[in-house]
Formats: C-alpha cells, structure tokens, sequence
C-alpha cells in the first residue's frame, strides 16, 4: 500500500463523519469568552480533491530502462509523443529519457489540461525538487496536490498568516500542565463557603491526542491549546529565543499551530520546532514570534545544547551545570593549585559530562564522586567548549576582538561594555556569573598560582571561537582572546 492510499484511509477510518465538526477558530476578546479553538479545513478539503496520478504505461519492451522505473517509462520519446500519451486524462504522468541530453529524465504530468514537463532526478530516491519519495507514484501524489491546491487556493495561501490563531492562543512549553483558565469566562458569583482546594485534575483541562494527530472537539485541547499557560519562577528571567525549526513529515493529517489551516502533501508538509514541539507551515515560521519555550522532551541534552534552549528547558537564569560546578569548585578548590590549568583524567570528565546528560541537576559531582577537583573544573571548561554557539557568541566575537586591541584602557572598557549588549541575555548573565567566580578565583592566586592573566590563557580559547576565519588569522586572535577574558575578569565589577 502506498503513502498516499494510507494517508486516505486512515484519515477517513479514523473521523467519518466528525470532518463536519472542523470550522474556523471564534474567539470573541470583548467578552473575553473562549470558544475551542478548531482547525480550518478549506485546504483539506480541496486536497481530497486533487487528481489522482493515473499511470501511462509502455507497451513495448525499453532497452536500457533504468532499474529504479517501472513500465512508467517510455525511453527516448519527444515532448509532442508524451504529451499525446497523455492527453486522455487529467493526472496521467510517464517518465522518458531526454532527446537532447540522453542519460537524463523527464518526468511528464498533466495537469491543467497541458503537460508540464520536470528534470528528475535519483539518488535511491526519487525528486524534481527538494522532497525526496520512495516511489514515483508518491512523488506524483504529492505533486498533484501541490499543483491543485497551489492553483485553487493562491489567494487564499498567501494570507494566510494573517489574523492566525497563535496571537489568540499562544503556547508555552509542553511539559507543563495546560490550563484554559485565561480564556474561559470568569464567573461574577462566589460559591457560598470555604473556597475548596483546587484539584489540578478537575480544574485543568487535558491533553487528548491520537497518535500524532491533532484534532479538534469540544472542550479538548490540541498541541495548540496544551501550550495557554506557564508557570515560570518569579527568580527566572524571560529570555527570548527563536524557534529551531526543521522539516518534518506528520504522521496523518496535520494542522498548522499558527494559522490553523491544513499542511498539505504527503511528506514534509511543513516545519517542527526541535525544541518545543511547534508545528507550522515553512511560510508560517517565518512570522512565529521568538518566544520558543523549549520542552524537556525534546531537550534531552545538557552538553552541546544550545544555551538558551537548555536555560528554557529548565527554567534557570543559568545552565545547572555552570551552577553546580562553579558552587562545588568554591566550596571546596579554591585554594587548589594550578586551579583550571592542571586537566583532570579524561575519562572521569566525561563520566561528569554523561551524568549531567542523563541526570541533570540530580548529578552527583560532590567529592564522594569525584574527590579531584581538576575533573569538575575539566567539566565545566568541556561544557563551554561544546556549546554549539560559544558563551562569547560568534556575532560578538568581533567587537570583543576590537576592543582588546584598544591600549587605552579606559576605551577599551568602554568597547568591552558596547559588546557586552550583542551577548543574548542568557549568555551575558552566565558570563557575568562565570567572571565573578574567576575573580575569586585570583582571590586566592598565592596559593592557587592562578593570576587573571593565567586563566584568560585558559579561558580565551574556551569561551571565544572565531567564526570561520582562516588559520593563521584564528592563531593571531589567541592573544586577544586572552586580554579580553582578563579584561573581564578584572574589570568584572565595573562592566556587569
């Protein structure tokens, strides 16, 4: 059975007749009144209506037909012989080699009563663009629908980011429990009595999914509506952060979570947040607020995370791990020789690396684990150093640069200040956090040995990368990664 007929069927099994329930979001803001929200079926409906490929098949045997078509293809036949071919019926498509570039083909579709003509291409699937499919008959699914309601519906596509559901909803992040009480209409009239204790499970409304469909009854909630309300810690700031969108293909039918209208096709109708779970069309994500609130679901990672989206899992001012080490290393290493220089083993660095992993703010780094405090300085230097977008962020890195060759040192404090504003709020908060403890750090230098100095070499290279200089220009930087973790370190007081 094929992509599409599975598609078909398993949507239509599933709703039968519920598909006349579905009808445009009412949210009535006067009164404050909440009405489910529910999904917009116009470009559903006009999918269900696309033609359905119907296969031109050869009649004759075909020297040299490629092994990855079937009796589709017809060899080395003219624009005028295939477009005779298929003249009888609206999807008909068959494949044939190019006359004027042999080796190369053509797939051949008619739609629109004219026979459009497309370069195709295999690399153990088959495209014209960049959807990739398993067989030619889903590839031409796919683009049959695309082509119809792309002609049916061009108007109608291109506003559709206009007025979306999301500004009346929004979401925040999927872990926490959902809640409509914004929404739902506040009662003018007190119960006689005590106020009764509030049951999480009486007053909130739940979740009800199947598999990854989202659909719309009354008085349920859809992956839209589960995000209306988070719980944040007062101590935690609102950091902003964009969504980490990428393309995915939706098990079933899918709406999209900002406008509300139908992702069409049959694979990557569109995009999904890898860190909240957010499922919009492409062109949609391009309007979606920056106010991504990430999912511990998805972030599954402490290292290598994305420092933003790990502070936003969590809902911390910093990353736990900058926490925990920094409060373990005070409480116990300050005064330890050649504290950050000396590495620590490796292998037990690693061990620390794979519990924050797996544990998070549950691991254990206390001195009944690791008694050498070299291995959770080695940690938490590791943790910077695989942070996908450095502490020091590669659209700042220059600015830094610059104000470490001012000799000046008042100009050069006053640059350093100006590059300070370029850091995103979570990167600026854990640097300044990160400095403060190095400046106690050289609090102790006669018996650690560690001078501001000693840890800018260590730090410069750890905290700052160039982006995508050549070699020999990374090289001359060092030195001016140096000064400016010195800089900072000594200065930590004045400039946060």
């Amino acid at each position: 059975m094929n992509l599409h007929t599975c598609f078909t069927s398993f949507w239509d099994n599933f709703l039968g007749d519920e598909m006349l329930q579905i009808h445009t979001l009412s949210v009535s803001s006067d009164h404050d009144e909440y009405r489910p929200p529910v999904w917009k079926s116009y470009l559903y409906q006009l999918q269900q209506e696309a033609p359905h490929p119907r296969r031109v098949t050869c009649t004759s045997e075909v020297e040299n037909r490629p092994k990855y078509y079937g009796r589709e293809f017809h060899g080395m036949i003219s624009r005028e012989e295939a477009d005779q071919l298929l003249s009888q019926a609206e999807g008909s498509y068959l494949i044939r080699e190019s006359q004027r570039q042999p080796g190369t083909y053509t797939l051949a579709l008619r739609f629109g009563n004219q026979t459009r003509n497309f370069r195709l291409y295999h690399d153990g699937k088959h495209f014209v663009g960049e959807k990739r499919f398993e067989s030619i008959h889903d590839l031409v699914t796919d683009g049959l629908i695309t082509l119809y309601i792309e002609t049916k519906a061009a108007e109608y596509i291109a506003k559709m980011t206009i007025n979306p559901i999301y500004e009346h909803v929004g979401y925040t992040t999927l872990n926490q429990e959902p809640t409509l009480k914004k929404h739902l209409p506040h009662s003018q009239e007190e119960p006689d009595g005590p106020t009764p204790a509030k049951d999480d499970h009486n007053t909130e409304e739940r979740v009800r999914t199947i598999s990854d469909l989202d659909i719309v009854y009354p008085m349920s909630l859809t992956s839209l509506v589960r995000r209306a309300t988070l719980r944040e810690s007062d101590l935690a700031p609102k950091y902003e952060k964009v969504h980490n969108f990428k393309v995915h293909t939706f098990r079933g039918p899918h709406w999209c979570e900002y406008c509300a209208n139908f992702m069409w096709g049959l694979i990557a109708q569109g995009v999904k947040c890898a860190d909240c779970g957010l499922n919009v069309h492409k062109q949609c994500s391009k309007v979606v607020p920056n106010d991504c609130q990430p999912d511990l679901r998805h972030v599954k990672k402490v290292y290598s995370c994305d420092l933003t989206t790990l502070v936003k899992a969590h809902n911390t001012k910093r990353p736990m791990v900058v926490d925990m080490c920094i409060q373990e290393i005070e409480a116990r290493g300050l005064q330890s020789e050649g504290l950050y220089r000396i590495s620590g083993f490796s292998e037990l660095i690693e061990d620390v690396k794979l519990a924050f992993d797996r544990d998070g703010e549950k691991a254990d780094i206390s001195s009944n684990a690791y008694e050498d405090i070299n291995i959770i300085t080695g940690a938490l230097k590791l943790y910077f150093r695989e942070l996908p977008i450095p502490l020091i962020t590669y659209d700042a890195y220059p600015r830094f640069i610059e104000a470490a060759k001012i000799t000046d040192p008042e100009k050069r404090l006053e640059a350093l200040h100006e590059a300070l504003k370029l850091l995103p709020p979570a990167h600026c908060e854990t640097l300044r956090y990160l400095m403060g403890h190095l400046k106690r750090v050289t609090q102790y230098e006669k018996e650690n040995l560690m001078t501001s100095e000693n840890l800018g070499i260590v730090f410069g290279p750890t905290l700052m990368r160039a982006p995508e200089l050549d070699a020999m220009t990374a090289l001359n930087d060092i030195r001016y990664q140096r000064l400016v973790v010195e800089s900072l370190i000594t200065n930590e007081d004045v400039l946060f």
